[in-house]
């Protein structure tokens, strides 16, 4: 789920369903063949699958990964289920089916799911507002506090973006703290106007079931679905992965490992980690109308609402392509396709080194599940839709020879793309002002609080999530690159988010803004904050006395509690806060100031009122 992620190693990535519907920065063609994302299973009998390992190992040397596992059910029972290449490519370690894997967003479906049980017991309404249950909510304007309803959320029909980099790389375990900035996030569109990927929204769903159960999301998710299912290797942490036997490194591009992404607060969009062993027991309670073994673990009559079509994604009709794919809609954590005439039920999931996707066919009692151990891997796409035509007996697709072919020509695409870029650089440009004048704290409050420090005449952004060094661009515009390891890696720059400092009018730098939300027009704005110092009474007290501006008005300061206040008659006090030495912010003015100027002596001599409209200076009288 990343707005910004780039196409190269060690970039920014985020839980994103690598279904064509939501990852609209893949090139076309390829998006295409990851429609159909599968999942695979034991029982290595069957007819059907015969020789499916040879081509499976194919696929997995064509396509360079690192490693998967596959599990395939068919009704009640899992028909086959084998792991891949290497779940530890260093050491060589084998994956096999009860590998654990990050499975990102194919998390949803669990989510939404703990919403269904609590509607089936009559706690909620799918139509009732999220403000009803999370009374500190607030959406962008009146008009959505109004309108929006559980459903919208489910469905991703809110007109709000996704806002990811206000998780991704401001990451909080509170998720009050994260309900707290959906506030500051600026829709698209009206509210069931057009279908916009949250994964905010399915944190929310999470936060309605703790305010409900008094429980975690967690401990909902464990009680209601993992124990019920047996799914006993199944977790919710990154915590609990790194202490897990037998669990997969994320890796990037050519085998490089990288480190697992702790989603913390954001958690009911995409934390489970899971095997396919495990997830087979998942899609066989889906493929049966929410019965496991023959016990009731969803009710029925939430299934069939959750894989039926809530919203539209985008108008879809077949195509000579693609003559099998005739709709691209929404559920419940669900997105609803099909595959060569098949009703599809799918979600896919990428976060940090690792790609899944869950999909069933309710109509034909199957389900496949592929969980990959690589960044935004093709592969469960292409293993899916290779079973998937063997299971049904459908004419079979060369998907291998497809997908190498869409890579090559999206590769393509890419290399004429950055030879006709025209970059708006402006050659020869300086910024303008010295590099110290940069530094500071920066605050957002939809996004969070982001650091801008000086080494060696560079400068260094740091948000929550990581450190980046800022190489100049032009004017007061940087484009900001990953460290490795301290180190600069000039492979690696963010040339979709340039930071660019802003002055206020007296001169000095107050902001920064970066387009850090590609659908909405405007960049995000952070500003920078004073920081209060602390002052002892004492030296408070030289500036205390009266101030003349002229023979007939004037101004007098004044402690109060230990604080320093200014008082101009006709105008309410104002309480000061020491930001400089001998210079004092405004409590409640944004951009006003006062500096007090001290002879050889350190007596106070003046004040300066420093303000939008110019600097105007008072005469000590006393």
């Amino acid at each position: 789920m990343f707005i910004v992620e780039k196409q190269r190693k060690r970039s920014m990535r985020d839980i994103k369903s690598t279904n064509i519907f939501v990852n609209i920065v893949v090139m076309k063609k390829l998006i295409l063949l990851l429609l159909f994302i599968p999942l695979v299973s034991l029982g290595q009998d069957d007819k059907r699958l015969e020789g499916i390992d040879n081509v499976i190992e194919k696929a997995l040397k064509s396509f360079d990964q690192t490693g998967f596992a596959v599990a395939v059910v068919e009704n009640d029972k899992v028909i086959y289920s084998k792991g891949f290449g290497y779940r530890d490519y260093e050491n060589k370690l084998k994956v096999d089916s009860n590998t654990l894997f990050a499975i990102g967003s194919c998390t949803k479906a669990f989510t939404s799911s703990i919403i269904g049980f609590l509607n089936n017991k009559g706690k909620l309404d799918f139509d009732d507002s999220p403000i009803d249950y999370i009374n500190e909510l607030r959406f962008h304007n009146p008009q959505l506090n109004e309108i929006i309803t559980i459903r919208d959320l489910m469905t991703h029909n809110t007109g709000i973006p996704r806002h990811d980099l206000s998780w991704y790389f401001f990451p909080t375990f509170s998720k009050d703290s994260l309900v707290s900035r959906i506030q500051y996030h600026e829709p698209v569109t009206t509210v069931r106007n057009k279908f916009y990927y949250n994964n905010f929204m399915f944190m929310l769903q999470g936060v309605i079931a703790e305010r409900i159960t008094n429980k975690s999301w967690e401990e909902n998710i464990q009680e209601s679905i993992f124990k019920p299912l047996g799914m006993e290797r199944s977790n919710i942490s990154i915590a609990e992965m790194e202490q897990a036997e037998n669990a997969a490194i994320g890796y990037l591009e050519d085998h490089e490992k990288t480190d697992y992404y702790k989603i913390a607060g954001m958690s009911p969009a995409g934390s489970i980690n899971s095997s396919v062993n495990d997830m087979s027991k998942w899609l066989i309670t889906w493929i049966n109308e929410g019965k496991y073994n023959d016990k009731e673990i969803l009710p029925p009559a939430y299934v069939a609402e959750a894989i039926s079509s809530q919203n539209v994604i985008v108008p879809n009709m077949p195509s000579d392509e693609n003559p099998g794919l005739h709709l691209a809609n929404y559920g419940f954590g669900w997105m609803i396709t099909s595959y060569k005439g098949h009703y599809l039920v799918t979600h896919g999931g990428n976060i940090d080194g690792f790609s899944a996707n869950t999909s069933f066919m309710p109509s034909d009692n199957i389900g496949i599940v592929v969980l990959a151990n690589q960044d935004k891997s093709i592969i469960p796409g292409i293993v899916q839709n290779i079973i998937y035509d063997r299971i049904l007996g459908l004419n079979k697709t060369d998907w291998i020879k497809k997908g190498l072919d869409a890579i090559k020509e999206a590769k393509k695409n890419q290399k004429e793309v950055e030879k006709n870029r025209i970059s708006n650089r402006k050659e020869g440009t300086k910024p303008s002002h010295p590099i110290e004048d940069y530094v500071g704290d920066y605050t957002n409050s939809g996004y969070g609080n982001l650091e801008i420090t000086t080494k060696n005449d560079s400068l260094f952004l740091t948000s929550p999530y990581k450190k980046l060094w800022l190489s100049h661009y032009h004017y007061d515009t940087f484009l900001p690159y990953e460290l490795n390891e301290g180190k600069v890696d000039m492979e690696a720059p963010y040339d979709n988010v340039l930071i660019t400092f802003y002055s206020d009018n007296q001169g000095e730098i107050r902001r920064i803004a970066s387009q850090l939300e590609e659908s909405i027009k405007n960049p995000i704005f952070f500003d920078k904050e004073l920081k209060e110092l602390q002052v002892e009474k004492e030296n408070l007290e030289k500036y205390v006395g009266n101030y003349k501006f002229n023979s007939s008005s004037g101004c007098k300061t004044y402690l109060k509690d230990e604080v320093l206040y200014v008082f101009v008659p006709g105008q309410p006090e104002y309480e000061l806060y020491p930001v400089e030495e001998h210079v004092f912010a405004f409590k409640i003015l944004d951009g006003y100031k006062v500096e007090f100027k001290v002879n050889k002596k350190e007596k106070v001599t003046e004040i300066l009122f420093i303000q939008p409209n110019g600097t105007f200076k008072a005469n000590r009288v006393d």
